[in-house]
Protein backbone atom coordinates (compact mmCIF):
# COMPACT_ATOMS: atom_id res chain seq x y z
CA UNK A 1 0.00 0.00 0.00
CA UNK A 2 3.22 2.35 0.56
CA UNK A 3 2.98 5.21 3.16
CA UNK A 4 -0.46 6.80 3.21
CA UNK A 5 -2.22 3.09 2.93
CA UNK A 6 -3.96 1.78 5.74
CA UNK A 7 -2.56 -1.18 7.22
CA UNK A 8 -4.21 -4.42 8.33
CA UNK A 9 -5.78 -6.77 6.00
CA UNK A 10 -9.73 -5.02 6.33
CA UNK A 11 -7.97 -1.45 5.74
CA UNK A 12 -5.84 -2.62 3.19
CA UNK A 13 -9.11 -4.03 1.57
CA UNK A 14 -11.01 -1.05 1.90
CA UNK A 15 -8.12 1.33 0.13
CA UNK A 16 -7.81 -1.36 -2.88
CA UNK A 17 -11.47 -0.26 -3.29
CA UNK A 18 -10.93 3.07 -3.16
CA UNK A 19 -12.87 3.93 0.13
CA UNK A 20 -11.37 6.27 2.95
CA UNK A 21 -12.39 6.27 6.05
CA UNK A 22 -12.76 8.86 8.64
CA UNK A 23 -13.64 8.43 12.14
CA UNK A 24 -14.12 10.76 15.05
CA UNK A 25 -12.84 14.39 15.22
CA UNK A 26 -11.61 16.20 12.48
CA UNK A 27 -8.00 16.47 14.00
CA UNK A 28 -4.75 17.56 12.53
CA UNK A 29 -3.87 13.75 12.77
CA UNK A 30 -6.84 12.48 11.19
CA UNK A 31 -7.13 14.63 8.31
CA UNK A 32 -3.97 14.58 7.03
CA UNK A 33 -4.09 10.91 6.88
CA UNK A 34 -7.52 11.37 4.82
CA UNK A 35 -6.16 14.15 2.64
CA UNK A 36 -2.99 11.72 2.10
CA UNK A 37 -5.31 8.79 1.14
CA UNK A 38 -7.28 10.67 -1.32
CA UNK A 39 -4.24 12.05 -3.16
CA UNK A 40 -2.84 8.72 -3.29
CA UNK A 41 -5.48 7.23 -4.50
CA UNK A 42 -6.02 10.50 -7.48
CA UNK A 43 -2.48 9.55 -7.68
CA UNK A 44 -3.09 5.74 -9.49
CA UNK A 45 -6.43 5.79 -10.50
CA UNK A 46 -9.45 8.06 -12.40
CA UNK A 47 -12.28 5.98 -10.67
CA UNK A 48 -13.93 8.32 -7.57
CA UNK A 49 -13.04 7.81 -4.12
CA UNK A 50 -15.32 6.99 -1.27
CA UNK A 51 -15.24 9.10 1.64
CA UNK A 52 -16.67 7.47 4.97
CA UNK A 53 -17.64 9.90 7.60
CA UNK A 54 -18.51 10.18 10.98
CA UNK A 55 -17.60 12.82 12.90
CA UNK A 56 -18.39 14.78 16.14
CA UNK A 57 -16.62 17.32 14.01
CA UNK A 58 -13.17 19.75 15.15
CA UNK A 59 -11.27 22.72 14.54
CA UNK A 60 -12.76 24.59 11.36
CA UNK A 61 -9.28 24.81 9.76
CA UNK A 62 -9.10 20.85 9.67
CA UNK A 63 -12.07 21.02 8.02
CA UNK A 64 -11.60 23.57 5.31
CA UNK A 65 -7.82 21.70 4.52
CA UNK A 66 -9.98 18.56 3.63
CA UNK A 67 -12.44 20.49 1.60
CA UNK A 68 -9.87 21.92 -0.14
CA UNK A 69 -7.95 18.86 -0.81
CA UNK A 70 -11.22 17.42 -1.95
CA UNK A 71 -11.80 20.47 -4.39
CA UNK A 72 -7.99 20.27 -5.96
CA UNK A 73 -8.09 16.31 -6.67
CA UNK A 74 -8.78 15.49 -10.47
CA UNK A 75 -11.14 12.53 -9.10
CA UNK A 76 -14.60 13.20 -7.77
CA UNK A 77 -14.99 12.27 -3.81
CA UNK A 78 -17.89 10.66 -2.85
CA UNK A 79 -18.84 11.27 0.74
CA UNK A 80 -21.44 9.16 3.09
CA UNK A 81 -22.57 10.30 6.31
CA UNK A 82 -22.01 6.93 9.06
CA UNK A 83 -23.69 7.78 12.06
CA UNK A 84 -22.68 11.67 12.34
CA UNK A 85 -21.91 14.55 11.33
CA UNK A 86 -21.38 17.56 13.55
CA UNK A 87 -19.78 21.18 13.36
CA UNK A 88 -16.80 21.36 10.74
CA UNK A 89 -17.80 17.69 9.56
CA UNK A 90 -20.79 19.27 8.21
CA UNK A 91 -19.06 20.81 5.57
CA UNK A 92 -16.84 17.96 4.46
CA UNK A 93 -20.09 16.22 4.13
CA UNK A 94 -21.91 19.15 2.13
CA UNK A 95 -18.43 19.31 -0.58
CA UNK A 96 -18.23 16.37 -1.99
CA UNK A 97 -19.16 15.80 -5.32
CA UNK A 98 -21.82 13.53 -4.67
CA UNK A 99 -23.18 13.00 -1.01
CA UNK A 100 -25.41 10.23 0.99
CA UNK A 101 -25.92 9.32 4.37
CA UNK A 102 -27.21 6.45 5.88
CA UNK A 103 -31.22 5.78 7.02
CA UNK A 104 -30.31 7.01 10.81
CA UNK A 105 -27.55 9.30 9.76
CA UNK A 106 -27.73 12.85 11.82
CA UNK A 107 -26.44 16.07 11.06
CA UNK A 108 -25.66 18.54 13.35
CA UNK A 109 -25.76 22.24 11.57
CA UNK A 110 -22.95 24.23 14.52
CA UNK A 111 -20.64 26.58 14.33
CA UNK A 112 -16.81 24.91 14.38
CA UNK A 113 -14.84 24.27 17.24
CA UNK A 114 -12.71 26.98 18.45
CA UNK A 115 -9.93 27.98 20.91
CA UNK A 116 -7.09 30.29 21.10
CA UNK A 117 -4.98 31.70 23.66
CA UNK A 118 -2.93 35.38 23.47
CA UNK A 119 -2.30 38.78 24.23
CA UNK A 120 -5.01 41.39 23.87
CA UNK A 121 -3.14 41.95 19.94
CA UNK A 122 -3.11 38.86 18.92
CA UNK A 123 -6.48 37.93 19.80
CA UNK A 124 -7.89 40.78 18.16
CA UNK A 125 -6.25 39.77 14.41
CA UNK A 126 -7.42 36.28 15.57
CA UNK A 127 -10.99 36.86 15.73
CA UNK A 128 -10.68 38.52 12.35
CA UNK A 129 -8.96 36.11 10.81
CA UNK A 130 -11.60 33.27 12.29
CA UNK A 131 -14.74 35.31 11.19
CA UNK A 132 -13.32 35.49 7.90
CA UNK A 133 -13.10 31.82 7.67
CA UNK A 134 -16.36 31.19 9.49
CA UNK A 135 -18.13 33.47 6.64
CA UNK A 136 -15.94 31.35 3.84
CA UNK A 137 -17.41 27.92 5.67
CA UNK A 138 -21.16 29.35 6.26
CA UNK A 139 -20.72 30.48 2.13
CA UNK A 140 -19.89 26.63 0.97
CA UNK A 141 -22.84 25.45 2.55
CA UNK A 142 -24.76 27.86 0.87
CA UNK A 143 -22.92 26.85 -2.70
CA UNK A 144 -23.68 23.19 -1.20
CA UNK A 145 -27.41 23.46 -0.56
CA UNK A 146 -28.57 26.60 -2.44
CA UNK A 147 -29.64 28.10 0.67
CA UNK A 148 -28.73 32.18 1.43
CA UNK A 149 -26.12 33.13 3.51
CA UNK A 150 -28.64 34.53 6.40
CA UNK A 151 -30.01 31.07 6.98
CA UNK A 152 -27.07 29.47 6.94
CA UNK A 153 -25.20 31.49 9.50
CA UNK A 154 -29.20 31.10 11.26
CA UNK A 155 -28.49 27.61 11.73
CA UNK A 156 -24.71 27.04 12.43
CA UNK A 157 -25.33 29.76 15.13
CA UNK A 158 -28.56 27.83 16.73
CA UNK A 159 -27.30 24.52 16.38
CA UNK A 160 -29.80 23.15 13.77
CA UNK A 161 -30.20 19.06 14.33
CA UNK A 162 -31.51 17.48 11.11
CA UNK A 163 -31.94 13.48 10.33
CA UNK A 164 -30.87 11.71 6.81
CA UNK A 165 -34.31 12.74 5.31
CA UNK A 166 -33.96 16.26 6.59
CA UNK A 167 -30.17 17.05 5.59
CA UNK A 168 -31.64 15.78 2.04
CA UNK A 169 -34.28 18.30 1.92
CA UNK A 170 -31.97 20.67 3.54
CA UNK A 171 -29.54 20.38 0.54
CA UNK A 172 -26.71 18.68 2.84
CA UNK A 173 -26.97 15.65 0.91
CA UNK A 174 -28.29 13.89 -2.39
CA UNK A 175 -30.00 11.19 -1.28
CA UNK A 176 -30.42 8.32 1.82
CA UNK A 177 -29.77 5.02 1.55
CA UNK A 178 -32.85 2.94 1.20
CA UNK A 179 -33.50 0.81 4.29
CA UNK A 180 -33.10 -3.39 4.19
Amino acid sequence: MGAYGPSGPIGADLFERRIVRLWGPLDDGAVNLACAQMMALDAVGDEAVQLLLASSGGPLYSALALIDTMDLLGVPVHVTCLGRAEGSAVGVVAAGSRRSAAPHAQFHLSEPEVSFSGNAGQLAAWADHHGREQERFARRLCQATGRPLEHIEADLSQGRWLDAEGARRYGLIDEVWPRN
